[in-house]
């Protein structure tokens, strides 16, 4: 397949949004072509080891959100 230019500076703020969610339909509907980078696995490996070790722990979604929103405030 050939490179092409999209004019995406001429595009709408909806036209964009519209062009990246059928970007990200097709991509999530072909997941093993997506293979995580490998620098995702040694953070992935220090995070896990890090909690076995109980220098960190893990929270819910619901709690995660909040402390989120009260450090982004």
């Amino acid at each position: 397949m050939n490179r092409f230019e999209v004019p995406i500076a001429q595009l709408t703020f909806t036209e964009k949004l519209d062009l990246m969610e059928m970007l990200w339909a097709d991509m999530a509907g072909n997941e093993k072509n997506l293979e995580s980078p490998a620098w995702h696995e040694a953070i992935l490996s220090d995070r896990e080891a890090a909690l076995q070790a109980g220098k960190i722990t893990v929270s819910n979604w619901e709690e995660a959100k909040e402390r989120i929103k009260k450090n982004v405030a």
